[in-house]
């Protein structure tokens, strides 16, 4: 196999493993005003993803600089082409860091309440955008024979685009919900089940039509093959959130992006970003590589590194497995009053 084949078989398992962890840190985000009733509601669910969601970040940043090294043709053409989207998905993922490690530093409910709100956006605006922007990489762009995208900004926003962010949008808010169910325990987490299996009906659906549009479309056997297992894997996750099974329903819903996300990719070899133009010319595996000594390098570092990730990440997951519940969470402490300073008989008070 060649180096060009293998580098791209790695990006793609990059990007299922930011989907497939990273969707549900976004499905947490995304339903916090409708699971978080309360304060401690709320603290229940940022505390499932809180040792997490910063470690399930680093895939996309790795694959970002993956495609930077081993098809620096296609990260420019994607990242100028696709600039002001990407830019909004960059701004999202910083308000929303943002507002996990500042939401907690005052006891005052305005400043909650803001914050609160940041990763609200901040959840909502990748898991649409990322699907848009996936789909227009499929579908094709305006590409010139200079390998350079000639398109505007509403060129992206096509129905095949815009369902696509839909299903990435559906089907991370249903792994979110399924992971509240998993992670909890009381009240949430009967609340967080019953609305996985109602979100997820409207998942499959929105699902089904994109991947049945994407294979008639650009399809090849391999991805046919993803794309029915992936809707199986959707459908069992259903079934068993349904029967209360919460740690299959999540298995379910994971190997249906993961698959999901395999099959586009299939679906997309060897173009790494077609053409749209009838004298374009689709960027490949082959014409927008870097030369073999870097690919070489590159995979010499992956060999060493890549275990060691894969194991810290592990064992991160295994150390904060257990359920949390309301129950786990500290009533607030008010804050100090003020002290009197002086003597008896007068003086000033002080924070």
């Amino acid at each position: 196999m060649e180096l060009t084949t293998i580098w791209f078989s790695l990006i793609a398992i990059l990007w299922i493993g930011y989907f497939t962890l990273e969707g549900f840190d976004f499905g947490v985000g995304m339903l916090l005003p409708i699971l978080g009733r309360n304060e401690k509601d709320r603290r229940v669910m940022i505390n499932t993803i809180g040792p997490v969601w910063d470690g399930n970040e680093v895939w996309v940043l790795v694959a970002g600089g993956a495609t930077f090294a081993a098809f620096p043709e296609w990260y420019a053409t994607l990242f100028s082409g696709f600039y002001l989207p990407l830019l909004l998905i960059l701004v999202a993922l910083i308000v929303r860091g943002l507002a996990f490690e500042y939401r907690g530093k005052r006891d005052d409910d305005a400043w909650r309440a803001r914050w609160d709100l940041a990763i609200i956006v901040g959840s909502y605006v990748p898991a649409l955008l990322w699907g848009v922007a996936f789909a227009n990489i499929l579908r094709g762009v305006p590409i010139d024979a200079d390998m350079e995208y000639v398109g505007g900004f509403f060129n992206l926003l096509n129905p095949y685009a815009l369902l696509g962010g839909l299903t990435t949008l559906m089907l991370f808010i249903t792994h979110g919900a399924v992971f509240i169910s998993l992670k909890t325990d009381g009240p949430i987490r009967a609340e967080a089940r019953a609305l996985a299996m109602r979100l997820g009906l409207g998942a499959a659906v929105v699902t089904v039509a994109f991947l049945v549009w994407t294979q008639l479309d650009t399809g090849s056997a391999g991805s046919a093959v993803a794309f029915v297992l992936a809707a199986l894997a959707l459908v069992g996750g259903l079934v068993a959130i349904r029967a209360g099974r919460e740690g299959w329903a999540f298995l379910g819903t994971f190997v249906a992006i993961a698959l999901g996300v395999a099959g586009l990719f299939l679906a997309l070899f060897p173009d790494v970003m077609p053409t749209s133009l009838s004298d374009g010319v689709s960027l490949t595996t082959t014409n927008a590589s870097a030369t073999d000594y870097t690919l070489k390098i590159m995979t010499v570092v992956a060999l060493i590194f890549t275990p060691i990730v894969l194991g810290y990440q592990a064992w991160t997951y295994w150390v904060f497995r257990k359920r949390i519940s309301t129950h786990h969470i500290p009533d607030p402490v008010p804050e100090p009053a003020a002290v009197a300073v002086g003597d008896s008989g007068g003086g000033t008070t002080q924070d």
